[in-house]
């Protein structure tokens, strides 16, 4: 039994699976039950065995079987791009849905948010990160009764409790054993080779003719899967007598090698040696140059980073295909864009072949002033109609941006262009809730590049932004003040202008409306003059909150012009802010009808980009119009509806001094409308709406009337 004091058997996991099933497990219904079962019983279980053997589509297909009997939630985090181990609780909370916008660590949200729920995550290639993937397994086993944890690895995690169960390779058939086709294609390699082999040549089929041959090359690949998936692929241009001969070339076939696990790995080396041996020159150099890459990639991005050197950009694509074609790069449709991938195995073996050519560092960089390119003109196209786009593509690119910047805070003398894209990505990390990794990223550019800089002076107050949104002022105020600071050495006034923005907006997030209306107005002006559109949207969005929540009335003017400002460039994200900020100003002037009407087209959008902190901004706002309203039940399910998502992303609301009157006066207000067991059961009804739920029904829920009444006394 697990250390974790699991009671019973635990989940009573389904039979039979609705996902996946034998045409992509082949041969691996055994150890699927085996699985399952040790699962039931064991709070963590790690499948360990040699690369390709097939660890993560068993895993997978487990997790497919059970998925019934964890109602919150069975998850997928994918650890082989993650490259800086203390980005570990980031990534787990990134794919289990979290944004993580709070000020507390991000291993403390998870905890959170797992401490009630029966969820299954599944932990993804952990070798290269053993020991944080060990911390963390254990921190949230003992924190989270519910949770069970299924782990791929080359080797055990190490935690008290855990099952270890070794994935084997396919049976192959006993040598020398006379068989049919029909009786070899029970055996799972033969059935995997026949498969791979249809799809690689339609028309292929399993006979007289060709199956002593296709027997024996499972046997020389000992039933590793990718090995064989690898061999099939050839059948494209090479018969299976071709294709074993070469095999014959490159392994050991000596009848006395064991079949352990280092002898395995040999093999899988040796046939991935032999596969990149059939690639043509050009294949073979594109095949370790796109090891540099993280996940998945554009073509591009392929284009831009592995052509040169003798291989001109306009050939990328036909080679592209050809490693396609091999099965060496995995092509994926993410909607309208296809994206290409290498298989963790296939892309170690790249890099070291990148390494012997004595072009890693070279092609490090290449793949680094790509993103920082790219970071460049999605910060310069942000306020357009391309934000969606733009927010889409970088989260598609987040593995990439952070191998990037890890090169750039890795490698001596790079960490300035780290700084400078850390800094461009600023709406990245605030739009797709990555606060704390953003900081994580500025912290580490700014110890390692203190020099005065423009760069510098853009990363501090970047950095202070982000301090302010996760609700944490005192550790802004630091950065913000060093900032202006190095904008007056410097003489730099655009650094200046944003120093004093955010300066401003600290004092709006803590309450002091009065100080923060003279410095935003100054920032106004100043990104006005100097043509800044992000500037000026962003500080005249903060403007317009700090006049409205002052009573001062040019909130209407200040608003209106951000949004203005917005529609004129198309920009749908930063239009919902405008429009929450006048949402808030009618709401002080007693107009809870058109502010709902503001809110809900804020809300639409946000949902849609999947804004979480706007989305509980939203929430929040429409609970106070709700009460200004007279709609007591629904206002009062509306604030259980926030409340969850504030917790979802990590930040309780007192951390924000400038929502916390409104948010009193609302709560005060409905408990009296209400009553407390009223009012509490409609809160708890609101919270089980969840996320999503929550924002479908504010928006579409057929909301009764809004009469125009005063608005909430003291708002």
């Amino acid at each position: 039994m697990s250390a974790y004091g699991a009671n019973g058997a635990g989940p009573d996991f389904p039979r039979s699976a609705s996902f996946g099933g034998e045409s992509s497990l082949i041969g691996r219904r055994q150890q699927l039950a085996e699985v399952k079962r040790t699962l039931r019983h064991s709070r963590l279980v790690t499948l360990t065995g040699v690369g390709g053997v097939g660890k993560t589509k068993l895993a997978t297909g487990v997790a497919d079987e059970v998925r019934r009997a964890f109602p919150d939630g069975v998850w997928l985090v994918e650890l082989g791009a993650l490259e800086d181990e203390g980005l570990l609780p980031q990534t787990v909370a990134t794919g289990l849905g979290l944004r993580d916008q709070s000020a507390r660590h991000p291993s403390d949200l998870l905890c959170d948010h797992l401490r009630d729920a029966r969820s299954l995550i599944v932990l993804d290639n952990c070798e290269h990160i053993l020991d944080g993937c060990a911390a963390l397994t254990d921190r949230l086993l003992r924190r989270a009764p519910g949770l069970r944890v299924l782990a791929t690895s080359r080797q055990p995690l190490g935690v008290y409790g855990e099952s270890v169960l070794s994935v084997p390779a396919l049976a192959v058939p006993e040598p020398r054993r006379a068989l049919r086709p029909e009786a070899a294609a029970h055996y799972a390699a033969v059935r995997l080779f026949q498969r791979r082999a249809a799809q690689a040549s339609p028309g292929f089929t399993l006979g007289p003719e060709n199956l002593e041959t296709v027997v024996r090359l499972c046997r020389r690949l000992d039933g590793i899967p990718l090995a064989i998936e690898l061999a099939a692929a050839q059948l494209r241009t090479l018969t299976p007598q071709e294709i074993l001969r070469r095999l014959d070339e490159r392994l050991d076939v000596s009848p006395k090698r064991s079949t352990a696990d280092p002898a395995r790995h040999e093999t899988l080396r040796a046939s991935i040696d032999w596969s990149f041996d059939l690639c043509s020159p050009g294949e073979q150099r594109v095949w370790a140059r796109a090891s540099v890459f993280a996940g998945s990639c554009g073509l591009e991005a392929v284009e831009a980073v592995c052509s040169g050197d003798g291989i001109p950009e306009e050939r990328i694509f036909d080679l592209v295909a050809g490693l396609v074609d091999k099965s060496v790069l995995i092509r994926e449709e993410q909607g309208a864009q296809v994206r290409y991938r290498l298989l963790e195995t296939i892309r170690q073996y790249g890099a070291e072949r990148l390494a012997e050519a004595g072009e890693k560092t070279a092609l490090q960089r290449r793949h680094r002033d790509w993103y920082h390119r790219l970071a460049d003109r999605a910060e310069a196209e942000w306020l357009s109609p391309r934000q969606e786009t733009w927010l889409a593509r970088l989260q598609s690119e987040h593995a990439n941006l952070r191998t990037a910047l890890e090169f750039c805070l890795s490698e001596p003398g790079q960490a300035q262009a780290g700084l400078e894209i850390a800094a461009s990505l600023w709406f990245h990390w605030l739009c797709s809730g990555f606060l704390s990794e953003g900081r994580h990223w500025l912290g580490r550019a700014l110890a390692l590049a203190p020099e005065d800089s423009v760069a510098r002076g853009k990363a501090l107050w970047v950095d202070g932004w982000l301090s302010v949104l996760r609700g944490d002022t005192s550790s802004a105020l630091p950065q913000l003040e060093e900032c202006r600071a190095l904008a007056l050495r410097l003489g730099d006034e655009a650094t200046l202008v944003h120093a004093e923005q955010f300066l401003g907006g600290c004092l709006l997030y803590d309450g002091d409306f009065r100080q923060a209306i003279d410095l935003l107005e100054k920032a106004v002006a100043g990104h006005r003059a100097a043509g800044d559109r992000n500037g000026l949207m962003t500080s005249l969005y903060q403007l317009t909150v700090a006049c409205a929540l002052s009573g001062d009335l040019r909130a209407a003017d200040f608003g209106q012009d951000c949004l203005d400002l917005c529609n004129e460039a198309h920009a749908p994200w930063s239009r919902s802010y405008a429009l929450w900020a006048l949402g808030l100003h009618l709401l002080r002037r007693g107009e809870p009808r058109h502010a709902a009407e503001l809110l809900r087209d804020a809300l639409n959008t946000r949902r849609v980009v999947g804004d979480g902190w706007g989305i509980a901004l939203c929430l929040e706002a429409l609970a106070w119009a709700a009460a200004s309203a007279d709609e007591a039940e629904r206002g009062a399910r509306l604030l259980g509806a926030a409340d969850v998502v504030w917790r979802s992303i990590g930040i309780s609301r007192s951390g924000f001094r400038y929502l916390a009157d409104g948010h009193e006066k609302t709560e005060i207000r409905l408990r009296g409308e209400l009553g407390e067991r009223r009012y509490a059961a409609a809160v708890r009804r609101g919270a089980r709406l969840g996320r999503d739920g929550a924002a479908e029904w504010a928006l579409y829920g057929s909301p009764a009337p809004w009469p125009p009444r005063e608005a909430v006394a003291g708002w």
